[in-house]
């Protein structure tokens, strides 16, 4: 119990850094075309990764990474950073946030399905029915009550958002199947990757011609806190918990939060659906935990 209590917590601070990234993303776009905001932000990742690794003197353990390891790095570094963001920075130059977001929050039904059949974690039918009923809000959030904003969808744009959810799951599942290994060495090197990845995009699109300073400055928020910090919180996450399933809705409260920023920052009005949306969802983690509670003190 107090292990499920330290991931709920992790969560939360997830939860609250990733609901700024809408904002950041469309700030950053502004600047930067999708390659350079890719870039710059993996590069400040790696950076802050670098940084915290040393404050927890986790050198010595980068340095003694074999060559399995290694190529795990880069497989992982591949999904994620370059793969996962490269998609979903391109979708998000061609959606409204208010379309990208829901599509790509698609990820947690895709993880727990995966858990399933490569993790062996057991599923319930609670468990799908929330993950139902959590997606449900979502896109009532994101939506804003308005079907026309889905049909008048760019469709390269729906696809990639799409994709991004499914490269996503893949990840955190061999990241979790990699075993054996430091979670901030891991990320770090991961990001290193990819990095190193970017620099050919980069080079094709005249990534580095031009770099304003606050393509730059939404670059380095992205990285700390869409991605290097952030990661690593959501990692202990990930370690702490008991069932996938349940941390998995957590997501589904990224939504509301990123709207609410969106809103105090640029200055979008949010109307009632999203309280709505923001009841469906927290009805159904109190279900799934409730239900969840129940059969496990049954089977005592």
């Amino acid at each position: 119990m107090e292990n499920q209590r330290k991931s709920y917590l992790y969560a939360s601070l997830v939860v609250l850094f990733w609901g700024t990234s809408a904002t950041a993303f469309k700030l950053g776009l502004k600047s930067f075309n999708y390659v350079q905001l890719l870039f710059w932000s993996s590069l400040s990742a790696t950076i802050i990764l670098f940084v915290v690794l040393l404050m927890q003197n986790k050198w010595k353990e980068l340095l003694s990474t074999n060559r399995k390891h290694l190529l795990n790095s880069v497989l992982e570094g591949f999904l994620n950073t370059f793969l996962y963001y490269f998609v979903l920075f391109k979708a998000y130059s061609l959606l409204p946030a208010q379309v990208a977001q829901p599509l790509n929050y698609v990820w947690p039904i895709i993880l727990v399905l995966l858990a399933a059949v490569f993790l062996k974690q057991k599923l319930h039918w609670y468990d799908f029915s929330a993950l139902f009923l959590s997606f449900f809000g979502v896109v009532f959030i994101s939506s804003q009550g308005s079907i026309d904003v889905f049909s008048a969808s760019n469709p390269l744009g729906v696809t990639l958002a799409l994709i991004s959810s499914l490269v996503w799951a893949s990840f955190w599942i061999i990241n979790v199947r990699d075993k054996g290994r430091d979670a901030v060495v891991k990320l770090f090197l991961s990001f290193g990757f990819a990095t190193v990845f970017c620099l050919a995009p980069m080079l094709m699109f005249d990534g580095f011609n031009s770099i304003p300073l606050n393509g730059l400055l939404a670059s380095a928020y992205i990285g700390a806190f869409e991605m290097g910090i952030t990661f690593v919180l959501w990692l202990k996450a990930m370690k702490y918990a008991t069932n996938t399933a349940k941390l998995g809705n957590f997501a589904y409260l990224v939504p509301f939060v990123a709207l609410m920023f969106v809103s105090w920052i640029l200055r979008e009005k949010v109307i009632w659906t999203t309280i709505v949306g923001l009841l469906i969802i927290i009805g159904a983690i109190l279900f799934q935990q409730y239900l969840g509670r129940n059969s496990t003190s049954q089977q005592k």
